[in-house]
C-alpha cells in the first residue's frame, strides 16, 4: 500500500511539474525511473532501468494532437514492478511498452473529457476572463494528475502480486529471451530515432561513431565528448567561414 501511494504521488507530481514548468522533460524514463527507484529503496536499479528505457522511448514525444505511448506511466510502473518483483531490467523491458500503450488510451479518454469544457473556455476567452481560463486549465491538469495517481495506485496495489506470480512462472528460456530482447530494444529505439534524421550529409558522422566504437574501442563517455567538440567546430569555425565567404561574394556582386 505504501509503495503504491508513493509511486502514484511521484507520477502525479512529475506530470504537474512537466506542465507547469514549461516542459522540462521530467517525465522521461531517465528521470522517472531513478525517482521511483529511490522511493522504493533501490536507486541503483532505478538508474539502470531508466537509462535502458530512455533508449527505447527516446522518440516517443507528443507533437500536436498525436498521442504516443505514455512514457511516464510505462517507465514508472515498469520500474516499480521490476523492483518489487526483484527481477530487474528484464521485467521492466517486458512490461513498460504494453503499460505505456494502455495508458495512452486512458490519456485519450482524459483529453475527451477535457474537450467538453472547450465551449466554456471560449466563453471565458470572449469575456477576457484570464483568471477563469487559468483556473480551468489548472483544473484540467489536476484531472490528469489524478488519472496518473489512480492508475499507479490501483496497478501496484492489485497488480504487484499478480505480476510477481506471473514473473515467477515464466520459464527460464523465455526469461533468457527477454534478456536478449532487452539488449536489442535500445538498438531498435536508436534506429527508429535515426530513421528520419539519417541523410547523405550526416551519415558520415554515424560511420565515424561506429569506427570509434568498433575499432578504437573508445567508451561512450569519450565518444560523447568527441561529438561535442566536433559539433562545436562545425557550428563555429566552419560555420563562420561559410558566413564570411557568403558576405564577400555579396560585396563583389554589389560592386
Amino acid at each position: 500500500m505504501q509503495a503504491a501511494l508513493m509511486v502514484g504521488l511521484v507520477l502525479a507530481v512529475l506530470w504537474l511539474i512537466e506542465k507547469l514548468g514549461g516542459t522540462p522533460m521530467v517525465i522521461r524514463p531517465i528521470v522517472v525511473s531513478p525517482i521511483v527507484g529511490l522511493v522504493l529503496g533501490d536507486l541503483q536499479a532505478g538508474v539502470l532501468i531508466g537509462a535502458t528505457l530512455e533508449l527505447i522511448f527516446m522518440g516517443a514525444i507528443q507533437i500536436g494532437a498525436a498521442v504516443p505511448p505514455d512514457v511516464l506511466v510505462g517507465a514508472g510502473l515498469g520500474t516499480a514492478f521490476a523492483i518489487l518483483s526483484g527481477k530487474g531490467a528484464e521485467v521492466a523491458l517486458a512490461l513498460a511498452l504494453p503499460i505505456a500503450i494502455l495508458a495512452q488510451s486512458l490519456k485519450v479518454l482524459v483529453f475527451i473529457v477535457r474537450s467538453w469544457f472547450m465551449s466554456f473556455a471560449m466563453k471565458l476567452a470572449s469575456e477576457a476572463n484570464i483568471k477563469g481560463l487559468v483556473t480551468l486549465n489548472f483544473a484540467g491538469l489536476l484531472l490528469q494528475c489524478l488519472m496518473y495517481f489512480v492508475v499507479a495506485f490501483v496497478a501496484i496495489t492489485f497488480g504487484s502480486t499478480a505480476v510477481e506470480g506471473f514473473v515467477a512462472s515464466i520459464p527460464k528460456p523465455i526469461m533468457n529471451g527477454l534478456t536478449v530482447a532487452g539488449g536489442l530494444l535500445p538498438a531498435v529505439g536508436f534506429a527508429l530515432l535515426l530513421l528520419p534524421m539519417m541523410t547523405s550529409k550526416n551519415i558520415i558522422y554515424f560511420i565515424l561513431g561506429f569506427i570509434l566504437v568498433s575499432y578504437a574501442k573508445l567508451p561512450i563517455l569519450a565518444i560523447t565528448m568527441f561529438g561535442v567538440v566536433l559539433a562545436y567546430i562545425l557550428t563555429t569555425e566552419i560555420g563562420t567561414k561559410v558566413v564570411t565567404a557568403t558576405s564577400e561574394e555579396e560585396v563583389l556582386f554589389d560592386e
